[in-house]
């Protein structure tokens, strides 16, 4: 699911010591720089806050959902046991408190009272039933891999109940870990980890529809959800946790292009965006003053090729891609298409994320360089000829076309191939394509992160078997460097090691890196308290229509 961020501290360092994670109300949060006003404006608590997004590309269950547009509807239904707040700092929301017994092992208590929208009690197993259901590979869940490192998940075959699992009561349940992960107390934000009412195993396709769940928003009721269209959330009167909303719901519209999105933003039509056109980024921060926003956000941007490919295996793949890395001149094009919005990238993590690094070894091959780019194709061409047209896949509804565009002709220009982007109607469709090994092409890739660590950008795209390792990698160099470094509960030496394992990566370019990117943005004349937050999402919930 993901994107540029924010840099984010450890939730906490693993010794045998109890991690409570303090809870934080909507008024402590930091002011926004872009909340367009010193004096805010008389508001509607009962106001919709009209916002773009994108069509989920499946049914709305926390476990199976790893993209932007599912999870934004995600993050607004459902509550985990910590949150993270416009900074990435993780705070307690269900849980009362998780306490770090050693490097492997860990104990979670809830606070009681807590509920589902159809009045059923939350209790630890409403978490460890999830959990257990998300990680069974029989039920073929993207997040799946969130679960990986808990005692008794496996690969090889489907588990009903992992081990390491133990409901000690109604409130309690504790996690035994099959391997230190210096990380994992952090991991607990994201929404694979949130939990689900006994509705959902009842009828799992009908839930994914209709879904029930306890966060901030709910579903508005039959209806709401319009395939391709909208979405529609009303506040949930019951929850009462820090994310409380300031407004009376949530509107979603399914934009078939970020200009139509940005046309409404300046008529006053649509309330906040978190994306403005290549068309518009030129002009956008004068036409909205102080209503635009130009932020680091936790957004990286590649394309993948996937080593099934004619051509993009074995040696020859791998000159192959380090041949079109170096065909792409980064830096003209994020000048020139982006305005400057974006960064040339020189790793596969982001600038805002503790441990990022630019000066990698064998980072040079995200660099500029048409004279090794075309002898390195030549010496592809020694072990087999290339054939056909090179193609470069990307969904039409998502303003990338013109850096597509310009990546294609950069790469035709240096190698003398013929090349081209090959546009998708739609980001589902995409996906669709891409999850299934169906897509014939390199497809554009990029990563939002789910929370605020190095390891994030790492272990979910590219471990052997992780749930969006869209190009099928693995390496055991790079998985044994992965394991090695998130098992090291020091910070520094943790993130030296993940270091050495982009190395790997850098050589044989799973994804080839292309940009760090901002979160561009604005907000309309009727709204105020709009904060972007660490990976570019807007805090729905604080923001108050005037």
């Amino acid at each position: 699911m993901k994107i540029n961020k924010k840099i984010l501290g450890g939730v906490a360092a693993l010794s045998a010591a109890s991690l409570v994670l303090a809870g934080c109300s909507s008024e402590e949060e930091p002011e926004s720089t872009a909340s367009g006003s010193d004096t805010p404006a008389e508001s509607s608590s009962d106001a919709i806050i009209l916002a773009n997004g994108s069509e989920p590309q499946n049914p709305l269950v926390p476990g199976n959902t790893n993209e932007t547009g599912g999870g934004k509807i995600i993050d607004s239904i459902f509550a985990g046991l910590v949150y993270y707040d416009g900074e990435g700092a993780a705070h307690n929301e269900i849980a009362a408190d998780i306490v770090v017994e050693d490097p492997q092992n860990l104990t979670v208590t809830l606070q009681d009272g807590w509920a589902f929208t159809d009045g059923e009690a939350i209790t630890a197993n409403s978490f460890v039933d999830a959990w257990n259901y998300t990680a069974n590979l029989d039920n073929a869940f993207y997040n799946s891999y969130f679960f990986e490192d808990i005692e008794g998940f496996s690969w090889d075959e489907p588990v009903e109940a992992m081990s390491g699992l133990t409901v000690v009561d109604d409130l309690t349940f504790t996690i035994a870990l099959n391997k230190p992960a210096a990380d994992f107390a952090q991991r607990l934000g994201y929404s694979a980890f949130y939990p689900l009412p006994t509705a959902f195993y009842d009828d799992p396709e009908a839930f994914g529809e209709n879904p029930i769940g306890n966060g901030p928003y709910m579903l508005a009721g039959e209806g709401a959800w319009q395939h391709d269209v909208q979405i529609e959330l009303v506040t949930n009167p019951d929850y009462a946790g820090p994310r409380a909303p300031q407004n009376g719901g949530l509107t979603f519209t399914f934009y078939a292009t970020q200009d139509a999105a940005y046309a409404d933003l300046l008529a006053n039509n649509v309330d906040v965006i978190d994306g403005i056109p290549d068309s518009a980024l030129a002009v956008y921060q004068d036409e909205l003053g102080d209503r635009a926003v130009n932020q680091a956000a936790a957004i990286f941007q590649s394309f993948t090729i996937p080593e099934r490919l004619e051509h993009f295996s074995g040696e020859e793949g791998q000159l192959r891609r380090q041949a079109l890395s170096l065909s792409i001149n980064r830096q003209e094009i994020t000048d020139v298409i982006f305005e400057g919005t974006r960064t040339p990238a020189s790793d596969f993590t982001s600038p805002v994320v503790d441990g990022w690094s630019d000066s990698l070894e064998g980072a040079d091959v995200l660099g500029y360089d048409p004279e090794r780019a075309a002898e390195l194709w030549a010496e592809a061409d020694a072990i087999n000829p290339w054939t056909g047209t090179f193609q470069l896949a990307y969904n039409a509804d998502g303003g990338h076309q013109a850096w597509v565009d310009a990546t294609v002709n950069s790469i035709r220009n240096t190698l003398s191939i013929e090349a081209e982007g090959y546009p998708y109607a739609t980001f589902a469709e995409l996906r669709e394509d891409v999850s299934t090994d169906v897509i014939e092409s390199a497809f554009r890739t990029g990563w939002q992160a789910d929370y605020p660590g190095l390891y994030n950008f790492l272990g979910p795209l590219y471990a052997t078997n992780a749930g969006s390792n869209d190009g099928d990698y693995s390496s055991a160099d790079f998985d044994a460097l992965l394991e090695e470094g998130i098992s090291n509960g020091d910070a520094a030496a943790r993130n030296e090691l993940l270091q050495e394992a982009q190395e790997v990566l850098l050589q044989d370019l799973p994804a080839i890196p292309l940009w760090y990117s901002n979160v561009n943005g604005g907000f309309s004349e009727n709204v105020s308290n709009v904060v972007f937050d660490w990976h570019s999402v807007p805090l729905y919930y604080e923001i108050t229509k005037n």
